[in-house]
């Protein structure tokens, strides 16, 4: 699942509780007290190395905290060694970051995760970029590799193909970042975009923790601005029979594997989309057979994007908006050509619409280019 409307989540225990600790404090000096009072002489005369082996510190550090899970099933890395592990990082701050190339709110998040290697890499942090794909095209390396490059990212990314590290931590979502302290313990999670000042604030606690005497200071980190998520009206709307969450507009629906001939109706029922022309139905998409075809859909949001590819050429599409043709106010960035189509190729996140304003539209797309593959629609 991706996550368009999740907060901050913490976990129960914060180190800036002063109730918590000075009771944690009490419970284990009392423990100490006792445990020193069972001890046999020769215990107690046991060289003071020994005796620290279990001291308070360590103990408190470690109370109430989930060891970060290590990373598993890795398939590929791009900008780090095939034998990158988190034992390997220990001494160190680290962001577990679960993302996917295609996905808007990670792609929204990464000039943050970005600033933050380059503000405080030195200082200690490593960024660790968890790629887990939601489409089977994302399994591709040379795919990710190349995302990894659009967005510019330079912190390790390890692909997670099949869902290892992803189970390990338990996640649900994407974007999804776990901060781990130096000692190897998750000390903060959030799910989603937004939040970056806390995060921030978060690092900047964990590597003062781990030297004291670095001057930091957390400052506002530059990246995308996120919408009004409450103001959008249209849940993600997926192409694909195995991926989708309602039917088809068309009453022909969904036929698994199966090419179907689709018309558009004279109206259109709101957050569903429609298609006109021969489409392929398949698991995670739908493919257009015919020369030319149609998409259209009445939605909510300021932009629209879509996650397309044609793997056998190219595909061009057209759009209007209440039966009007795009212009330079309302064409999304990556409607580049002079009547502001948009040129489908690769496999990836296209930004077809940016309107000013939420209120309900109409999207009528033309396609042509027999190959086209619409994986979903996402909003913003």
């Amino acid at each position: 699942m991706k996550s368009d409307f999740m907060d901050a989540k913490k976990p129960f225990f914060s180190p800036n509780n002063p109730v918590l600790i000075a009771l944690v404090i009490a419970l284990i000096f009392a423990g100490f007290v006792l445990l020193e009072s069972l001890k046999s002489p020769e215990q107690a005369n046991a060289p003071a190395s020994a005796q620290e082996e279990n001291s308070i510190p360590e103990m408190m550090g470690k109370f109430g905290l989930q060891k970060a899970p290590e990373l598993a099933g890795i398939s590929g890395y791009v900008n780090a060694e095939p034998n990158l592990t988190l034992a390997s990082l220990k001494g160190k701050v680290v962001i577990v970051d679960f993302w996917t190339y295609s996905c808007i709110n990670c792609i929204r998040t990464t000039p943050y995760l970005n600033a933050w290697h380059e503000k405080y890499s030195d200082d200690g942090l490593v960024i660790i970029g968890v790629h887990a794909p939601e489409f089977e095209f994302e399994k591709d390396y040379s795919n990710v590799k190349s995302a990894v490059e659009k967005f510019g990212i330079k912190y390790p990314v390890v692909q997670d193909n099949d869902f290892a590290t992803w189970r390990a931590y338990s996640n649900q979502y994407w974007p999804h970042k776990f901060l781990v302290d130096a000692d190897g313990y998750i000390r903060y999670d959030h799910i989603g975009e937004g939040g970056y000042s806390e995060t921030e604030q978060k690092i900047v606690e964990l590597l003062k923790e781990r030297d004291a005497a670095v001057e930091l200071e957390s400052g506002a980190a530059s990246g995308a601005v996120s919408p009004e998520f409450g103001r959008i009206g249209t849940p993600e709307i997926y192409l694909g029979y195995g991926f989708a969450r309602v039917q088809l507009g068309n009453p022909e629906g969904f036929r698994p594997e199966q090419i179907v001939p689709y018309s558009l109706p004279a109206q259109f029922t709101p957050n569903i989309a429609y298609l006109e022309g021969e489409w392929e139905n398949k698991n995670d998409y739908a493919r257009l057979v015919s020369a030319s075809g149609k998409v259209a859909l009445v939605f909510t949001a300021k932009n629209v994007n879509i996650v397309a590819g044609n793997m056998q050429g190219s595909s061009l599409i057209t759009a209007r908006i209440d039966n009007s043709s795009l212009n330079s106010s309302n064409a999304g960035t990556d409607a580049s050509t002079p009547d502001f189509s948009v040129a489908v190729r690769d496999q990836k996140l296209y930004n077809v619409v940016s309107l000013p304003d939420y209120s309900q539209k109409t999207l009528v797309m033309d396609v042509n280019g027999a190959g086209f593959e619409l994986y979903t629609f996402t909003f913003g």
